[in-house]
């Protein structure tokens, strides 16, 4: 009989286990975001999302890299992200209102991209180009400086670096194929090819 992959020994690290835990406990975000609790919240979104950092960080550091360590990392960012688009619908829709058109765009051009890697690929493919990466260290900055400033548009700013970063990625999969999703850039990719 065969041992499910995700429980295999070397599928047991910490880095698989925070990106696990991002998931885990984003149930708790919502219950803060719904209940208005905006200092248990904000202590939670901030210890939760700093496992993204810290998963790729000791995965790199003690050579912890996997396939399956990828994958949940990905996967875990996609509900952490698109629900931190509710959070700020929920908690701050005044900066979200004037952000609708570069939102509306974003999200059709994420859709584009899952989309394109269905089809392409058989499964979706999110990528950790650079491009990719500064949204999400921005996005947390976002909902920390939300708690205290003003941050409209700062969340514009935002929405186009991912716009931008998902049409790299579109074109990457029209380009390159399935290539490794820790991928630095489409330039990165061309010079390898050379």
């Amino acid at each position: 009989m065969e041992e499910n992959i995700i429980f295999k020994k070397e599928n047991l690290t910490i880095p698989n286990f925070l990106s696990l835990s991002r998931i885990v406990f984003l149930p708790l975000l919502f219950v803060f975001a719904i209940k208005d609790m905006r200092l248990a919240f904000f202590i939670a979104y901030i210890l939760i999302a700093s496992t993204d950092f810290f998963d790729g960080q000791i995965a790199r550091r003690f050579n912890q890299k996997s396939p399956i360590g990828s994958q949940m990392d990905s996967t875990a960012d996609v509900f952490f992200y698109i629900s931190t688009a509710y959070f700020i619908y929920r908690l701050y829709p005044e900066y979200l209102a004037p952000n609708m058109t570069l939102l509306i765009v974003g999200l059709s051009v994420v859709a584009i991209s899952f989309i394109i890697s269905l089809i392409l690929f058989k499964k979706p493919v999110m990528m950790h180009t650079s491009i990719m990466r500064l949204p999400s260290l921005l996005v947390f900055f976002f909902m920390v400086l939300s708690h205290f400033v003003d941050t409209i548009y700062f969340l514009s700013a935002i929405l186009v670096i991912y716009i931008i970063g998902f049409l790299e990625e579109i074109i990457i999969f029209f380009v390159y194929g399935l290539v490794d999703p820790d991928s630095k850039s489409i330039y990165h990719l061309s010079k390898l090819k050379k």
